[in-house]
Formats: C-alpha cells, sequence, structure tokens
C-alpha cells in the first residue's frame, strides 16, 4: 500500500490551526544549509536541487533499482529549520538577509547513508548542479516539541508564534532555544500568500 503522509501521519503534517504538544521522532532528511534571504535565487535554487534529489529517490524502481525494502510513498513536503544571526538579534524588525535556514526534504526509512549517495551522484550525473557538493543526508530527532498550522502569510509569523508562547506559558512549558521549523504544506509558488498553510513547530522543555 502507498505510503501517504497527508493520510498516514496526520499528527505530524496536518495539525489544526491551534496549538498542541507533540512527541517528533527521529526521520531521515536530504538537507542543505545556507544564510540569507529566503526569496534569494540562491534559495530557490536549493529547493529544486532537493526536489530533484527526492523525486529520483522515488523513482528509482523505474530505472531498475530496487532498494531493499522499498515501498511506494508520496515525496514529503519542504521542511526549514529557521535561525538568526547573532548580530540581528537585537534589531527591532527582521532582517531577512540574517537568516540562517537548513531546508530539507524527508526520505523513507529504507534509504541508507549509502542509498543517499548513490541517488546523489545519480542526480549529479543527469543535472549537475554545484549545490549537489553542499547536500546532506542526515537524521534528526525534535522530541517534545509545540506545534501549530499557521494560516497565511509568512510574514504574519509572529502572531502564530505568540499564540504558541502563551500556550507553553499555560502548559508550564518554555521553548528550548528561538530556532524553529516550519513544514510548508502548500507550494508558495501556486498559492496566494494568505491561503499559504504552512506548520510551525519549536522545541519545548518543562519551565
Amino acid at each position: 500500500m502507498k505510503y501517504e503522509w497527508r493520510k498516514q501521519a496526520k499528527n505530524l503534517y496536518l495539525p489544526k490551526n491551534k496549538p498542541e504538544i507533540i512527541t517528533v521522532p527521529s526521520f531521515k532528511f536530504f538537507m542543505i544549509e545556507g544564510k540569507g534571504n529566503p526569496n534569494s535565487e540562491d534559495f530557490s535554487e536549493a529547493i529544486k536541487v532537493l526536489y530533484s534529489l527526492s523525486y529520483t529517490m522515488k523513482m528509482l524502481p523505474k530505472k531498475g533499482i530496487l532498494p531493499e525494502g522499498y515501498f511506494d510513498y508520496t515525496v514529503f513536503p519542504l521542511e526549514g529549520i529557521w535561525d538568526l544571526a547573532e548580530e540581528a538579534r537585537i534589531l527591532d524588525s527582521l532582517d531577512k538577509s540574517k537568516l540562517i535556514y537548513t531546508i530539507m526534504i524527508r526520505q523513507p526509512d529504507f534509504v541508507t547513508d549509502t542509498l543517499a549517495q548513490e541517488v546523489i551522484e545519480i542526480v549529479k550525473k543527469k543535472k549537475p548542479h554545484p549545490l549537489l557538493d553542499k547536500v546532506k543526508f542526515n537524521s534528526l530527532e525534535d522530541d517534545l516539541c509545540v506545534q501549530m498550522l499557521h494560516l497565511g502569510s509568512y510574514d504574519d509569523e509572529p502572531k502564530t508564534f505568540s499564540i504558541m508562547e502563551n500556550y507553553c506559558t499555560q502548559n508550564n512549558l518554555k521553548r528550548s532555544s528561538k530556532i524553529h521549523r516550519e513544514i510548508y504544506i502548500s507550494d508558495a509558488r501556486k498559492t496566494q500568500p494568505d491561503k499559504l498553510k504552512t506548520i510551525l513547530r519549536f522545541k519545548v522543555e518543562p519551565s
């Protein structure tokens, strides 16, 4: 049976637009680290590279390659881990050029380090790109988090974060750091800003 994250992992990818506590297990990702404005061409190119790798992985059986444990699945959504350079944290407004990010796409459990590297090499031969040399394949585990579905423009996210932080206060929790994760359920290239759906998530600990 085809694994579809919208159906089989609703708790991770389709939360309600109100805060909730969740424990996020370890998952594997293709990822690219960077710094700067997410509206830049470099950021767009990094996204293209990640999707190229992810769809190559999914389509391996059509190339006559059947990895051990392979199962059909829907490619996972783009995610981003966001931080801010130290010198920008004291500013009254967000300077997007000072953002530090890791953008990534989750890979199925059957993907090993060796298989991930093989797919990187396949893409290098088919669609060479300098960013392929920056791709990492790692596991990440968020553990205890608070998350919420944000509806609307990315620029309006502070309002949702405020709701989430109030929820933490009411539940004797605190953010572990200012770093947060975003999961992009909508394609910003095809969706009006006020219709965007983005999961916001940050790690928490008892206060």
